[in-house]
């Protein structure tokens, strides 16, 4: 007996064929909203447990030594050497015009409202971030997290929330310490090496730095450091796939927490001189 021929396959239509271009012509878009919506739902489901007891005070303690304390030797060099190489572009191009005295005013404005702020994001989510990513995601694959749900523990609370406190905290000090660093390096090189007068050089950076430069800088490293340590969180939160899924997370913290800073900056920088004005 034969068997019967089968069906052939639909025809597809024009109307089908442009649904499916406009689909995966948007998916991207769709992805980039559920990522963004994924961590803003994170980051509401933390912030609902701040007032509620149990506090843990240990863990808010060893999530702040550890992003804080931590990354002291990278910030403090990382803030000395741009200082002094910022001091010594400034100084070298001013001279053309007589004015090599203006450079540690116009590199402790640059620190203030730009530099500091965003390289220690950037140093942050290098080490505290990818280091968070991994330790959370090591605890979903091996289930610890899950051991936490079993004994009425929420992760949220225990792991997240105590992180992004600390970084919000922490952030804003780091940036202020990366600024003085930075400053110590600028006149090093201003100074001591190009032969700036000194009088001058502490004149000119206590008339163009004002109080709202630094203040700007540190609202910004607020905001950074919650982003950063947000995305660890967040990343190392929905961690799967064994080891490989663990640095394939911490690969993700690292890029879109740097990413996101440096977008974020721009539009905070036009709010923050709307705000606050430049100081002019």
């Amino acid at each position: 007996m034969t068997e019967p021929e089968a069906a052939p396959p639909p025809r597809e239509t024009v109307a089908n064929a442009a649904w499916i271009g406009v689909r995966d012509a948007l998916k991207p878009v769709v992805d980039f909203i559920d990522l963004v919506g994924g961590h803003v739902i994170l980051l509401m489901k933390a912030l609902s447990w701040l007032p509620r007891r149990p506090v843990r005070a240990r863990n808010y303690l060893d999530a702040c030594e550890y992003i804080g304390f931590g990354s002291l030797p990278i910030v403090i060099l990382v803030g000395a050497f741009t200082g002094m190489v910022m001091s010594l572009q400034s100084v070298i191009a001013f001279r053309q015009f007589g004015l090599e005295s203006v450079a540690g005013g116009t590199t402790g404005k640059a620190l203030a409202l730009e530099l500091a702020p965003v390289l220690t994001a950037l140093m942050l989510s290098g080490r505290a971030g990818a280091g968070i990513a991994t330790e959370i995601g090591t605890m979903r694959i091996t289930e610890q997290i899950d051991a936490l749900e079993s004994m009425a523990v929420s992760p949220v609370q225990f792991l997240i929330l105590p992180r992004i406190i600390a970084g919000m905290i922490v952030t804003p000090l780091l940036t202020l310490l990366f600024f003085c660093v930075g400053m110590c390096g600028a006149y090093l090189v201003a100074v001591i090496w190009q032969g700036v007068d000194h009088g001058q050089f502490i004149f000119n950076v206590k008339d163009l730095i004002l109080p709202t430069d630094v203040w700007q800088g540190e609202i910004k490293s607020v905001i950074f450091g919650v982003v950063v340590i947000l995305v660890g969180c967040y990343q190392g939160f929905h961690a799967s796939g064994g080891g490989r899924g663990v640095g394939i997370g911490t690969t993700r913290a690292v890029v879109i927490a740097s990413v996101s800073v440096l977008v974020m900056d721009y539009f905070l920088s036009d709010i923050l001189i709307t705000v606050l004005g430049t100081g002019e």
